[in-house]
């Protein structure tokens, strides 16, 4: 399967150029109806043959696995999610903090990776430091600086306001040999391109599969090194049956690695749907998939001015941030002309999200009605 062939069995991309791919990936058919099947399986033919729990856990299995390989981890390594923000929250939460700790993240970063340490910031006297930014660079000098004080960095591989890739390897590095834990936002990653977080180094990574992966709402998931749980003291704020090895014991031990961060029951149907979504993708070949968001993404650059360009002329991703005086009122007309994208808090701009899914159409209509902002 080519990518023009996978749009072709997208409903939301029949009429309109859709380039909001970064707030939101709609599903193919064969992901809603891989996650139907899964829900209808479990809720009309498993309560009379294997079990309701049995049937949920072999799709917990399967969508563990799937994440696993598209991450070059381990299944073991894979707790599953609802969210981003909700993996997070499960690493925030599964630590013990006090004024003595120092959270570091970047100006860059999504609420996801700001409010969890604002509250640890106004409940536990954490002291979070911001580490600023110029046009969506980090510099790492300034990473030296503080990394002797840090507790955790929290930062993310590909930044939603520019559209750039950090240096997380680097990052992670200069992190680790000051003791400190790295935690990466990689929301954006997935399903842009290839990934392997093995080669980032990171303690954490939490992400999602209804982005770019095009997977359902709910199917999020959070990386967590193996081994981490023996060198750090990591006690998640909720447990369940699943967070532990035996729910009935009299004295409960909490899984080993990221199972630990799993709780209780949740539908198997999201990430049904998201194993669904991976294997297709897979089967058309990340790097193929980065190639032409590469080629689309430098086409609609090729038609804006270095004013208007607020992202990397060279390819990083397919986040591209464009200037324009009134983002709002830019992205409601371009939505009237059924061109679908997004404003940014800052800067102050609007952000189109380009697929391999999108066309050369879809870029040029845009191109096209920029000139009428």
């Amino acid at each position: 399967m080519t990518p023009l062939e996978l749009r072709e069995t997208i409903p939301a991309l029949e009429s309109g150029a859709y380039l909001n791919w970064g707030a939101g990936g709609p599903s193919p058919r064969h992901v809603v109806e891989a996650a139907e099947s899964t829900l209808e399986h479990h809720e009309y033919d498993a309560p009379t043959a294997e079990g309701q729990y049995p049937a949920a856990f072999d799709a917990y299995d399967d969508g563990r696995e799937a994440v696993a390989g598209l991450l070059g981890a381990t299944p073991a390594e894979i707790a599953l999610t609802e969210s981003t923000t909700d993996g997070i929250n499960r690493v925030a939460g599964a630590l013990e903090w006090d004024e003595t700790d120092v959270v570091v993240r970047t100006d860059l970063e999504h609420s996801a990776g700001i409010l969890p340490w604002q509250r640890l910031e106004r409940e536990r006297g954490v002291d979070v430091r911001v580490l600023e930014t110029e046009r969506g660079r980090l510099d790492l000098e300034a990473v030296k600086a503080v990394a002797d004080d840090a507790t955790l960095f929290c930062v993310s591989s590909l930044t939603w306001t520019h559209g750039t890739r950090l240096p997380i390897s680097e990052l992670v590095e200069i992190a680790h040999d000051a003791g400190a834990l790295v935690l990466v936002d990689a929301v954006q990653t997935p399903g842009q391109r290839p990934i392997d977080v093995k080669e980032w180094g990171a303690d954490f990574v939490a992400a999602a599969g209804h982005k770019w992966l095009a997977g359902p709402f709910g199917s999020g998931f959070l990386y967590v090194r193996e081994g981490l749980e023996c060198e750090r003291a990591l006690v998640p704020a909720a447990i369940g049956y699943r967070s532990v090895t035996a729910e009935n014991a009299a004295e409960y031990e909490l899984e080993a690695g990221a199972r630990r961060f799993e709780v209780a029951t949740a539908s198997p149907a999201p990430h049904a749907g998201l194993a669904a979504a991976i294997e297709r993708l897979e089967s058309i070949g990340l790097a193929a998939i980065e190639t032409r968001i590469e080629t689309l993404t430098d086409r609609l650059k090729g038609g804006l001015d270095d004013e208007q360009l607020l992202s990397p002329r060279e390819f990083e991703s397919g986040l591209v941030t464009i200037d324009v005086d009134d983002p709002e009122t830019a992205v409601e007309h371009l939505s009237e002309r059924g061109i679908v994208l997004r404003s940014l808090p800052g800067p102050d701009a609007i952000r189109a999200s380009v697929h391999a899914f999108n066309t050369r159409e879809d870029v040029d209509a845009l191109l096209e009605a920029l000139r009428t902002v």
